[in-house]
Parts: C-alpha cells; structure tokens; sequence
C-alpha cells in the first residue's frame, strides 16, 4: 500500500526542498504520514471546491502547488469551521484527507513550474532567469508582433484575458515567471529579453517598462502556474501506476474579464 510519505518521498525528489525560499511552507502540511494513499487530486490551490471534490470523489490525497496554510505570513492560530482555512483543514482531517503542497521548490527545479510555462509558450533553449532558479528565459521560435504574441499566450494558458504594455520591441527573446514575478522584470530586460510574461503586475511595473525596452505581459496567477498541474498528475502516474490520479475539474481562473 502506498503511504502519504511515500508520495511526499517522491515529490521531494521531483522538487528538492532545499530548492524553497526561507519563508515558504512545503511538503505534507495536513494529515498522517502513514495513512494510506489510493487515490490523488492535483490541483493549484486547495480551496473549498477542491476540497469539496476531494470528498466527493473519495480522494485521500491533495496534492497542490499553493500552501493550504501559509504559516511564513499568517500564523494558524485557531482551526474554526466559521472560518475558510478553519473550514478546510477541518474538514480534511474529519474526512481523513491529506494535503502535499510543492511550492517556491517546485518554481525553482528543473522541469517544474516555469519550465511547464515555457514549454507551453513553444520557448527553446531555456536557462534560468535568476540565481535562485525561479522564472525561465528562452528563444520564439519566430519573431511575433507584441499583439500576436499576447493572444497567443491567452490561448495557449487559457486566460480569461491578458494585460500587457508595449515596449516596442518585436517579440523573440522571452522570459516567463510563473506567478508574482513582477521583480524580475529588471532582470530579464539586463539579459537582453524583449518580453517578460508573469502575473499580479501592479500600475507601475508597466510604467517601468518601456523605458527598459521591455514589453509586459500579465497573464494571470493561475493561467501562468496552473501548466504545473497535468505535470504532476502524469509524473504521479508514472511512479505509481497503482494510484488513481486526476486533476481538478472545479478549480480554474477565478478573475474575470468584460
């Protein structure tokens, strides 16, 4: 039988944790180590929908990207059912449901998050854009005007909408940061990128950007990390075959656009 700490084993070796940033939270955050694991539910964030599905659909795992307690930010102080983390960690452990989340470790590696978005934008040639490993640089196959590119990564990611500003500069070279990335924006234009694709950009980063020669793509938290999921889903699958692995059907993009 497979346990809870066989998976988190495994999903260490995937995403080392010493890959994650000083603050984060990672690993088995909720349930028994050796309680039994028959089948998984990946998803991005554990929210009360997933939580919901898992209970549904007798999963006895969640794995997901986003801690379900950011214990770095806001300290778990109570677990009340009146409130939402209260509501979800109370829930899982009632019903025996164990939570594995892979974070900043799974941003930084080899093959995890920033490399699923630059394998979906057709990037090649990639290394990373920082020395912590987080976000990716890489070549377009073809040079695109900003406005064919930024369509083409709302389709490719599912957007409901992307936000962009224009840098004037055709779009070849290009760096992605999967998530709130907007602080690399200076870094990718001093390695010589035109484009910088990323999420949760404020009014400013655009200001910045075109005097930095840089054209600026926000294609949304969730689009530009949720690439990761089908990942997870096929590496758990393959490690063991004898689970039942599925992403989640109810969490998707939450913001949307008129």
């Amino acid at each position: 039988m497979t346990t809870v700490n066989a998976v988190e084993s495994y999903l260490f070796q995937v995403a080392p944790k010493d890959l994650q940033q000083s603050w984060d939270n990672v690993g088995l955050l909720v349930g028994d180590p050796e309680g039994p694991v028959r089948s998984v539910l990946v998803a991005l964030d554990i929210t009360r929908d997933v939580v919901d599905e898992a209970v549904e659909g007798s999963f006895d795992l969640i794995v997901a990207h986003h801690p379900v307690m950011d214990c770095a930010w806001h300290p778990v102080q109570s677990v009340r059912t009146d409130t939402e983390q209260g509501y979800l960690l109370s829930t899982m452990l009632r019903r025996g449901i164990s939570a594995i989340c892979m974070h900043t470790n799974l941003d930084a590696v080899q093959g995890g998050v920033n490399d699923a978005l630059a394998d979906a934008l057709s990037l090649r040639d990639t290394a990373p854009l920082g020395e912590d490993g987080i976000g990716r640089v890489g070549i377009l196959g073809e040079e695109l005007p900003l406005r064919d590119f930024a369509a083409r990564v709302k389709d490719v990611l599912h957007a409901n909408g992307v936000r962009f500003a224009d840098g004037g500069k055709i779009v070849r070279r290009v760096a992605v940061g999967g998530g709130a990335c907007g602080d690399c924006a200076a870094q990718a234009a001093a390695l010589g990128c035109d484009t910088f694709v990323t999420s949760d950009l404020k009014y400013h980063d655009f200001q910045n950007a075109a005097p930095m020669g840089l054209n600026l793509i926000d294609a949304g938290h969730f689009p530009t990390e949720d690439v990761i999921c089908p990942v997870l889903v096929n590496l758990l699958r393959e490690r063991f075959p004898a689970l039942r692995v599925e992403k989640s059907l109810r969490h998707g993009e939450i913001i949307q656009y008129i």
